[in-house]
């Protein structure tokens, strides 16, 4: 009896060794031996896939576009607009690789040029490890190029050249890669194709890199929007405090372009989330700015036919507050809050019931979505988006993209769910900011997911 047992538990152990290796390759439609699962990132929250009416189907009176129903996959939106202060992350970041590599040219601390086994790396790396002392005169004389020039300084005060302040960085553009006359021609072994470059050059396509864009991008935010956007407003104290004083570190950023606000999202991608810091697995997808139809699905907060993201016809609650940062009565800013006149802290008034503040008022907000104004009628009825990629030397039309929310200095119109309009992506104002997005995994009762199930 002991060994037939015996042989049973070595036939068992074959077996499965067996199907281990036949499974090494092709898991036979079960996913992955390994499971992966998609924790809650921080800051953001789940908004389920579902079928939504896109547009504004509660205020047919006043509508210049027409509603559509759509359908949307699940993803992660952040629960507030990016802040003054995490936006600034980024700025600072920028600013220490640019020092970094400053400093490396003389201090060999700042930069590593061998890997963990000693062996010499092909290029060496920055050291982020290392700290910079930023009021040491042999520091500053190496990051000279860092500064504002002399003759160009107020009062003689050495400051960070804001204009240094460059982000880089490779972004893959799948719609040209997916048109079919860019396909790889299996039979000629090469591309046929052409495509726009990052400069807005048609070039033939060389190999699979060509559709790998650059993006050069000044990062810090234009603080003169405060001036330019109002011409006879004293806004001098926000062009100067707003962006950097801490008393305004909860406040949301303004003054950044689109393209600024992709750069966000791209460098938030190169950090490792809060959510997956226990391991070593990265997010699925990446941060990106929302679309149109993920913003508006977002705001709806789950409710449909409603006029504001709070499921009301009403700007007011039952004890007659005002329930968002907007442009109230004849222009009386305070009325919705005696803290302000422009924007506000994020937060402070309640979410809709996805758990998302502030889509109505406060700023308004970039989507990724080119605007058109037929865009409702050109759109797809599943994951709908409309992306156009403008070239520096395209007409102004091609630069538009759909802003949402309404914001501080806009009527209650403005901030309805399904009002949509649309700024110039080159262009940064003092009530426009933004927010990221994720794909999700999640499944729609707000479970995780692992690849395996």
């Amino acid at each position: 009896m002991r060994k037939a047992i015996t042989y049973l538990f070595i036939l068992a152990l074959l077996f499965a060794s067996c199907r281990n290796e036949s499974n090494k390759y092709l898991k036979l439609g079960k996913g992955t031996s390994e499971k992966w699962f998609e924790p809650t990132p921080y800051g953001m929250v789940y908004v389920p896939r579902g079928a939504y009416n896109l547009g504004p189907n509660d205020d047919q009176l006043y509508a210049i576009t027409q509603n559509r129903t759509v359908s949307s996959e699940a993803f992660w939106i952040d629960d507030t607009e990016i802040t003054n202060d995490e936006y600034r992350q980024f700025v600072y970041w920028v600013r220490d690789k640019k020092a970094r590599e400053l400093l490396g040219q003389t201090y060999t601390d700042f930069l590593i040029t061998e890997d963990k086994y000693g062996a010499p790396l092909e290029e060496p790396k920055i050291n982020w490890d290392e700290r910079i002392e930023w009021d040491d005169p042999e520091y500053q004389m190496a990051m000279e190029e860092l500064y504002v020039p002399e003759y160009e300084r107020f009062g003689y005060k050495k400051e960070i050249d804001t204009r240094k302040l460059v982000y880089e960085y490779y972004w893959v553009d799948y719609k040209q890669a997916a048109k079919r006359s860019n396909a790889y021609n299996y039979e000629t072994q090469r591309y046929e194709g052409s495509v726009v470059n990052s400069d807005g050059e048609v070039v033939p396509i060389e190999n699979r890199s060509s559709f790998l864009m650059h993006e050069s991008v000044p990062v810090y935010p234009d603080t003169l929007c405060w001036i330019r956007d109002f011409a006879y407003t004293y806004n001098e104290p926000f062009t100067i405090k707003y962006f950097s004083h801490v008393g305004f570190d909860d406040y949301p950023v303004v003054g950044v372009t689109w393209n600024q606000a992709r750069a966000f999202c791209n460098w938030r991608n190169n950090l490792r989330d809060f959510a997956f810091s226990h391991s070593a697995e990265a997010p699925a997808h990446e941060y990106r700015l929302p679309t149109e139809s993920e913003w508006e699905i977002a705001a709806r907060g789950g409710m449909h036919n409603t006029m504001y993201p709070w499921g009301s016809y009403y700007t007011r609650n039952v004890s007659g507050c005002f329930v968002a940062n907007f442009k109230p009565l004849r222009g009386n800013y305070v009325a919705d809050s005696p803290t302000t006149t422009t924007t506000m802290k994020v937060g402070l008034f309640d979410p809709n019931p996805y758990g998302v503040y502030d889509m109505a008022g406060n700023v308004a907000e970039w989507t990724s979505t080119a605007f058109f104004e037929a865009g409702y009628e050109a759109i797809d009825d599943y994951n709908p988006e409309i992306q156009y990629n403008a070239r520096p030397d395209d007409p102004a039309v091609m630069k538009r993209k759909v802003v949402r929310g309404g914001s501080w200095k806009d009527i209650a119109y403005f901030i309805q769910s399904g009002t949509r309009s649309f700024e110039y992506q080159d262009t940064a104002k003092s009530y426009i900011g933004f927010r990221c997005v994720r794909t999700s995994f999640r499944d729609d009762l707000g479970g995780g997911r692992s690849i395996q199930e």
